[in-house]
């Protein structure tokens, strides 16, 4: 026992240590549990249920780790500093096992609770005076999906689809969002196969009050799209410059303008891809992957901006 308080006298906090208590003081906890309560199961006469709150702070953790099941199990058993994040004292109970995470997981995706999760966050935002402004930035992403056949089903994900970019073919679904042009933070979101061309899901990433929408070569000619949902927009996506043969530079040096704003969306696929380690899709199904797509950018929204929400929290 002495050697132990003597161990807690010289840690040092790491990294990790540092992200959880940010996280832990940023998240609205009692907001996005408003959000699951309905629908979590409630103390009856059997085994009473784990807490909500701590099943979300264990979910949270799979995303920001990328930590399948089983993997987080075992990593909150070996890491003190995750089990004082989720609040697990192993002196008085177990970690909850990986069936227990499945299941709330399985709770979340039947309920479409992973997009009711991303718009509670940006209330809570907007409430923080993080306002969604007139300029959208639109983009998409690959998220890769197992090509083999060598499963039980002898086939790929039906749900899934190859698409190919530049001279490569990929095989997965896409994540279109639509970006706040200021505070680059994601206010919409959807997700297809990797088939479908970016212009389509266009309408379903603005919110309609847009002055300007940017958006690179591929949204380039959609002007009528964006009037539908933004009558008052002005179309500021890059327009391919090449025609004939011949490069024309005026056009050129205006993408190159709209880029330094357009840039921006890029942030929130660094984070959701490189941060949350979401480049590949972890179960089959287009569902189960939206829920996770839309939790991985509510969780990324409260990162990007948590050096304006640390200023509103300390005195």
């Amino acid at each position: 026992m002495a050697s132990d308080v003597g161990f807690e006298q010289h840690r040092k906090p790491t990294r990790r240590d540092e992200f959880l208590k940010t996280m832990d003081s940023l998240v609205p906890w009692s907001a996005l549990c408003e959000e699951i309560a309905p629908h979590y199961p409630k103390a009856g006469n059997g085994r009473p249920p784990i807490g909500l709150e701590r099943m979300l702070r264990i979910h949270f953790v799979q995303h920001w780790f990328n930590l399948a099941d089983l993997a987080c199990e075992e990593a909150l058993y070996d890491s003190a500093s995750l089990r004082r994040f989720v609040g697990i004292d192993l002196g008085r109970e177990p970690v909850p096992d990986a069936t227990t995470m499945l299941k709330f997981r399985r709770l979340l995706n039947n309920h479409d609770l992973g997009a009711a999760m991303f718009a509670r966050v940006g209330q809570e935002l907007q409430q923080r005076g993080i306002k969604v402004n007139t300029g959208t930035i639109v983009d998409a992403t690959i998220i890769g999906a197992p090509s083999s056949t060598k499963n039980a089903e002898k086939a790929r994900d039906p749900e899934m689809h190859q698409t190919r970019k530049g001279q490569q073919w990929y095989f997965g679904m896409k994540l279109h969002i639509g970006v706040d042009s200021q505070s680059g933070l994601a206010h919409s979101a959807e997700v297809t196969p990797a088939n479908v061309h970016d212009k389509h899901p266009l309408p379903n990433l603005l919110h309609g009050n847009e002055r300007r929408v940017y958006g690179d070569s591929a949204y380039a000619s959609q002007s009528e799209l964006i009037k539908d949902k933004a009558p008052q927009a002005k179309d500021f996506t890059n327009q391919r410059t090449r025609r004939a043969g011949l490069v024309d530079e005026v056009r050129r040096a205006k993408n190159r303008n709209k880029s330094k704003i357009r840039a921006r969306v890029e942030h929130v696929f660094a984070v959701v891809k490189r941060l949350w380690g979401f480049t590949k899709v972890r179960y089959r199904g287009l569902h189960k992957n939206a829920t996770r797509a839309f939790t991985a950018l509510a969780l990324a929204n409260i990162y990007l901006c948590r050096t304006t929400l640390l200023a509103q929290v300390r005195p």
